[in-house]
Parts: structure tokens; C-alpha cells; sequence
């Protein structure tokens, strides 16, 4: 469903621009094989002025070859009576073998946006697997997350969304992932200048951008679809347009050499900022206070826990497994 909102507007030419002919390869299995042959058919009807190719397969070392960008997006659901670890597991083994695809195949500077959860530790497992391609190209997605965060603090301020900026998502894009209203801002002020109810951005909000995904569930019966297909949209378009001047967007990414101190060797969600190329830079001009710090060790600690988990899958040794027992595995939102 994910795939079906966002291949019609890549095609269209709405995030790459006007001038970039595209061609897309989707990968499926073969038990989708039929829905992807149906998609591809809807796609050529379209008569999408630069869509030059449209090819499916099943094999990633086909489907991978030459590719510039790379949207990861299929991933298992846990089903009922799942250890998180066994589906850690399960999920692992894919990323595992497509970053040895991606690392044979790909171009050597792919972008891999990785959107199957648990994301963070999916785009971990895939990079570790892909030792020719930069680790700094690897991106878990929680720009859906800054989107919703951007969104409620809008609500909040009664102003529209694009007077927001400076938002960061924190960490694991899961219940401990940690919406920063410290440093963002609304229309040009602090968030806390503006919302003086602490209680209520401390509680309510953060609350309400960690369960967001776990609500819609709830309310429709199924998880995010379009609204995922747009932040993937929007994730791309932040790394090949320049970021405006005192703003910046939010990405999981490889952790080592990150100035805030948070553990190295993770995928962790961190504020960037693009020169429109691809590639981006940390921000270094945050502040932190208690409150930001104890919640970003918080979710530092869950991705360390995931990290552990999938060690048989990242050459790191043997598993050693010892998540919380509760109900929703990170990224089920």
C-alpha cells in the first residue's frame, strides 16, 4: 500500500524534479509477482513524460544493479504469539541479504532509505552488510514521525505547519523515540516561548507523536500508508534540495562520529541538514537539557538492546537477546 501512494508521484517527477528522466525497479517475490506486473502496467499507462523504464523481479542481485536510490520498504508484521526477538530475526535476514545485494550490485554511492521496521536496526543490519557502500548513505525513516511532531505543535500554536521548523525526532522510530521541542521553533521563536504549558509538551505531545502510529491502527485497521509514502517523499527531497537556511530535517543514521555523544556504532534518528546533493551534515548548534538528555538515553539503551539481538546478522558474534517483554516491537506504529 506504501508502494502504491509513492510509486505514481516519484514517477511523476515531483521529487527528483522536471528534468531527471527516472527509471524504477521494483522488487517484489513471488508471490506478489502478479501485483507488481499490475502495478508496472498502471504505471506505463500513465504516460508519466519521464519515466523511462518500469521493470520488476524477485532477485535482488537483478533488481539492485546500478541502482542510485534504494527505498526499502517490505518488511513482516509480527503476528500473534511472536517473540520480538524471532521477528527481529526474521526481518534481519532480509536486510541482511539486500544490503549483500545492494554492496555486489548497486552504484557505489546508492541512497537506501530503509522504511520496514524496526527501521533503525533494519538499516544496522543493512549496512553492516555493505561494507563498499559509505555507512553515511544508509537512512532510517522517521520523517513521518517529525511530521506528525510538526504537526501538533502546530495545532497547539493555531498556526499552519510551515511555520514550524527545527524540528528532531530522537532516536528509534518506536514509543521511546523522543520529539524535541527544546530546540524547535514557531515562526522563528522557541517552542517554549510560544506553548508555555510545559506539562503539556513534556506529556501530551511527546505521548501523542510516540503513539500516533499505534492510534491510527486503532481508528482505521490498518497502519500508515499514505502518510508514509509522503515522508518517504519528503525524506528524499530534503537530501537532494538544500535545506533552507536555519532549518534542518530529521534521519536515522549511522552514529559514528556524531558530535551529541550518543553511542557509536547505532542507527539513530539526529537532526541534518543537505547541500541538495545527497548527502548532509550533522547539526551542531542544539541544546540539550535534562529532561532531553534522560529521554535520549532512554532510547539510546532500546536500540543498543535491538543491536545485541541481531549480532549474528551484523558479523558481530552471537546474539544475546534480552528485550522488554511488552506488547509493541519498535516500529510497530
Amino acid at each position: 500500500m506504501i508502494s502504491n501512494h509513492l510509486l505514481f508521484r516519484l514517477a511523476s517527477g515531483e521529487v527528483f524534479g522536471p528534468n531527471q528522466p527516472i527509471a524504477l525497479k521494483l522488487l517484489g517475490s513471488q508471490r506478489s509477482i502478479q501485483a507488481l506486473e499490475g502495478v508496472a502496467m498502471e504505471l506505463e499507462d500513465s504516460l508519466f513524460p519521464l519515466l523511462r523504464e518500469v521493470s520488476i523481479g524477485i532477485d535482488p542481485y537483478e533488481v539492485f544493479q546500478d541502482a542510485e536510490w534504494a527505498l526499502l520498504i517490505g518488511a513482516k508484521p509480527r503476528g500473534p504469539g511472536m517473540e520480538r526477538a524471532a521477528l527481529l530475526d526474521i526481518n534481519g535476514q532480509i536486510f541482511s541479504e539486500q544490503g549483500k545485494a545492494l554492496n555486489a550490485v548497486a552504484s557505489r554511492n546508492v541512497k537506501v532509505i530503509v522504511v520496514g521496521n524496526p527501521c533503525n536496526t533494519n538499516a544496522l543490519i543493512c549496512l553492516k552488510n555493505a561494507p563498499n557502500i559509505p555507512a553515511k548513505n544508509f537512512h532510517a525513516l522517521t520523517r513521518l514521525d517529525e511530521n506528525r511532531a510538526k504537526w501538533q505543535l502546530a495545532l497547539k500554536a493555531g498556526v499552519f505547519y510551515d511555520k514550524v521548523s527545527d524540528v528532531t525526532i530522537w532516536g528509534n522510530h518506536s514509543t521511546t523515540q523522543v520529539p524535541d521541542f527544546l530546540n524547535a521553533k514557531i515562526d522563528g521563536l522557541p517552542v517554549k516561548e510560544v506553548v508555555k504549558d510545559t506539562k503539556w509538551l513534556e506529556e501530551e505531545f511527546t505521548e501523542k507523536v510516540q503513539k500516533r502510529g499505534g492510534v491510527l491502527i486503532q481508528k482505521w485497521g490498518r497502519s500508515s500508508a499514505a502518510s508514509t509514502a509522503v515522508s518517504i517523499l519528503d525524506a528524499i527531497r530534503s537530501l537532494v534540495t538544500p535545506t533552507p537556511e536555519g532549518d534542518w530535517f530529521s534521519s536515522g543514521v549511522y552514529t559514528t562520529g556524531n558530535p551529541y555523544r550518543i553511542a557509536k556504532d547505532i542507527v539513530f534518528s539526529m537532526p541534518c541538514r543537505s547541500k541538495g546533493d545527497g548527502d548532509y551534515e550533522l547539526v551542531k548548534d542544539v541544546i540539550f537539557d535534562d529532561y532531553l538528555w534522560s529521554r535520549i538515553k532512554k532510547t539510546e539503551a532500546e536500540l543498543l538492546a535491538e543491536k545485541k539481538c541481531v549480532a549474528h546478522l551484523t558479523g558481530e558474534g552471537i546474539a544475546v537477546c534480552d528485550l522488554p517483554g511488552d506488547t509493541m516491537l519498535p516500529g510497530e506504529m
